[in-house]
């Protein structure tokens, strides 16, 4: 059963939970972090290979998203602060993360900067740091991607003039991804939906904070780490994970071949099996 709570911060803010909790059968506690622009409901879909290999979903809206509060200028390194006051909050000592798309860099923050608590990381469909040494970091991406980021590079005025206007932003799903969204990941319809309706600061917010500095380095995470990804992927190109997993010395990199930014996580259950091994 999904519970939900607001978590009070020091600064006045609230984070919005969420919890599948655990059964008594000692769960391995995941910590879902949701892309961009999405709420943090868990991912539906993958409950059932969960409940088969014994996890326990927890996540929480970003800020600025669903029913977390804004804050303006946070850091990807600022999700490792929240996800280690969500686990505090219920009692968590040890958990994994995963994330997809814009949550792939904030799952991977929690791997680097909570090395004690944090058991491994999956990283699905994810971006490097923007400037990254040796990558074209737009290269093979979307102009709708190209436009967004490339307006958080010139600063938060010139991102939120877009933000305003009526350009409309156009993933260029691939025809598998497409099949996906019509299948057991119509999903994303749950958590797309409210995070748009609730207005652009959130993704204002994540646009600023992938081209910024992510205050972690991720050749310095020590713990496991995942890197799951579409051939296919316009929206964060596979060139992204496969320069992490050249500088991680932790890392494993799976490229699904013909997958995209969706259609990749017919892969999750395999990247849950290895999460729990």
């Amino acid at each position: 059963m999904l519970s939900e709570f607001d978590l009070a911060l020091p600064d006045g803010g609230t984070l919005h939970v969420y919890d599948t909790g655990d059964d008594g059968t000692g769960r391995l506690p995941v910590v879902w972090h949701h892309g961009s622009p999405n709420i943090g409901t868990p991912p539906a879909p993958l409950f059932a290979v969960g409940d088969r290999l014994g996890l326990r979903w927890v996540s929480y809206d970003r800020p600025g998203y669903g029913g977390s509060t804004r804050l303006p200028g946070r850091d990807v390194a600022s999700a490792a602060g929240f996800t280690a006051r969500v686990a505090d909050a219920l009692g968590l000592d040890r958990f994994a993360t995963l994330g997809h798309s814009g949550g792939a860099p904030h799952a991977l923050a929690c791997g680097a900067l909570l090395p004690d608590r944090v058991t491994a990381v999956v990283a699905v469909a994810g971006l490097a740091p923007y400037g990254a040494a040796g990558l074209d970091w737009f290269a093979g991406m979307t102009p709708s991607g190209v436009a967004s980021l490339g307006a958080a590079v010139q600063g938060r005025a010139a991102r939120e003039r877009l933000a305003a206007s009526d350009v409309d932003y156009d993933p260029e799903f691939t025809p598998a991804d497409l099949a996906a969204l019509a299948g057991p990941w119509s999903w994303f319809d749950s958590v797309v939906g409210p995070a748009v309706r609730g207005g652009p600061a959130g993704i204002v917010d994540d646009d600023l904070a992938y081209v910024a500095p992510w205050g972690f380095d991720p050749a310095r995470v020590p713990v496991p780490v995942l890197l799951l990804h579409g051939g296919r992927d316009r929206v964060a190109p596979a060139a992204h994970s496969r320069w992490l997993a050249g500088v991680c010395p932790t890392a494993e990199l799976r490229i699904a071949a013909d997958a995209g930014h969706i259609s990749v996580l017919d892969g999750a259950p395999a990247a849950l099996e290895w999460l729990r091994r």
